[in-house]
């Protein structure tokens, strides 16, 4: 059967539900979804990726009020999304109901019941940072006649990735999960983008599937249904994704996404507005009077060298930096008020960051609306992937080193390889 695959017609859907544990403390309060990264949600980027392709059609598969708050909060039903960046038609976001899902799958389940979905769907991971040919991707699966074709990646490490055992050509006879390098059957990972035909809809409804969700209390899309469709012997394939991907899992790997992506390796996005000047990688932020007004002393002190920049450098609006500041490889989020001498190295700093004179910030981040007290006598270092999270004051003189910091806390003294939670 010829199903439709044109882009307005495809639904994608975004299962958002895991608590990202591996990114506390910033997701201690925040979905990971919505976790600022480049001065914007983190799930923006794909959204515009798929919108400027033709996509029209997307749902959260929201778990939990945290997700559903954050996202609900900002995209609401995608108007604004649409205007921000020029999108019409407008793009159509809806909401998963009030029904907590056993995961990914179960979520894609529920809404394809619940918005009674007749189209081919795109299930996308909310925490994966993608830029897929989707013209190609369709293809691929139309040609193979797939009941799911899975975008696989190359990787260096498989190290904690499912990683597929396909055939010549290309259908995928198993997954095994997280393999030891020795054990990995290739190097092409799961990277968690399904191209899913409408026949999935009498899947979800089969025995096995039930009595799988009986069992395991679970119905995942790598751990579950996957493996159930494969072994029902139902034609699953593997698409080589050629563009960039990026799982943010980690506070290392979002460091080096932002890094990647600034240095213009993702394709839908690669000038983020304020760029000073022909082909630099340096941009500072603003629209209004008022923003552009703080951008223009900003460019100045850097074409003075009152401010020193280097590498690739992201600057948002309403920013205050004072002079002998040096910024590397870096992205400062809106409203940050950076003091004289700062140093920021391959790092993120979040909105409404103030950090005092004299502090040096290496290769961390910082979460929004965090205050780092610092002075040229007692200078405040933080290093080594440290991640300080929302509205927590650093104590001046402070020395962290690969330190995670929980939100609304005070903290003072020297910390090394510690987690330091309220109370």
């Amino acid at each position: 059967m010829r199903h439709n695959y044109e882009p307005e017609r495809l639904m994608v859907i975004i299962p958002v539900g895991g608590k990202a544990t591996r990114l506390l403390p910033l997701t201690a309060e925040t979905s990971k979804a919505c976790l600022r990264l480049l001065n914007r949600p983190m799930i923006e980027f794909s959204l515009l990726s798929l919108a400027r392709q033709g996509i029209r059609n997307f749902i959260f598969g929201v778990k939990g009020y945290t997700n559903y708050r954050d996202l609900h909060d900002y995209f609401e039903s995608g108007y604004g999304f649409s205007a921000r960046y020029g999108i019409t038609p407008r793009v159509h976001v809806k909401y998963q109901p009030n029904v907590d899902d056993l995961g990914s799958a179960d979520s894609a389940r529920i809404n394809i019941e619940y918005y009674n979905v007749r189209d081919p769907v795109f299930a996308v991971q909310g925490d994966n940072i993608f830029d897929v040919n989707l013209k190609e991707l369709i293809e691929f699966h139309r040609e193979k006649d797939a009941v799911i074709t899975i975008a696989l990646r190359e990787v260096e490490d498989v190290e904690g990735y499912g990683i597929a055992d396909i055939s010549k050509d290309h259908r995928i006879l198993r997954f095994v999960e997280k393999p030891a390098p020795k054990e990995a059957p290739s190097n092409l990972a799961n990277t968690g983008l399904y191209m899913v035909s409408p026949e999935i809809r009498k899947i979800f409804k089969e025995k096995g599937v039930k009595k799988l969700m009986k069992e395991r209390k679970r119905l995942d899309f790598g751990y579950d249904f996957i493996p159930y469709v494969i072994e029902s012997g139902r034609p699953v394939y593997g698409y080589v994704l050629k563009g960039s991907w990026y799982d943010v899992g980690t506070p290392k790997r979002y460091l080096e996404a932002v890094k990647d992506m600034l240095e213009g390796r993702f394709s839908s996005l690669k000038d983020f507005g304020g760029r000073i000047e022909g082909e630099s990688r340096i941009w500072v932020q603003g629209e209004s009077f008022e923003s552009m007004k703080r951008r223009k002393e900003i460019v100045k002190k850097i074409q003075q060298g009152q401010i020193e920049v280097e590498g690739s450098v992201l600057i948002g609006r309403h920013c205050e930096i004072g002079d002998g500041v040096r910024i590397v490889n870096s992205c400062i989020d809106n409203y940050t008020r950076i003091e004289d001498g700062v140093v920021i190295e391959n790092s993120a700093i979040m909105d409404r960051v103030i950090i005092e004179e004299k502090a040096e910030i290496k290769d961390s981040i910082i979460g929004r609306h965090v205050t780092v007290c610092s002075s040229a006598k007692k200078p405040t270092k933080i290093s080594a992937v440290s991640v300080i999270a929302d509205d927590v004051t650093i104590a001046e003189g402070c020395a962290l080193k690969s330190t995670k910091i929980y939100p609304h806390q005070y903290v003072k003294g020297e910390f090394a390889n510690q987690t330091i939670m309220p109370g």
